[in-house]
């Protein structure tokens, strides 16, 4: 089964959801506030949202879903 990690970094003002190993990462590409992280085979394997504010961070909920295919 595949996991989803999500990290809410409130002081850092960001969100970082990791699909697949952290470890393999191998370079990083900012595109319009979004760091994409990539392994050597340039298969994005994350991203972390810059500037990620809720109103009321208690409250927020984050909806997903996962395709597997």
């Amino acid at each position: 089964m595949a996991k989803v990690r999500v990290v809410h970094d409130r002081e850092g003002d960001t969100l970082v959801v990791w699909f697949g190993d952290p470890e393999t990462e191998d370079v990083c590409e900012e595109a319009g506030g979004v760091v994409l992280m990539k392994d050597r085979q340039d298969n994005v394997i994350g991203f972390e949202k810059l500037n990620f504010s809720k109103p009321n961070p208690e409250a927020a909920a984050y909806p997903f879903e996962a395709v597997i295919g």
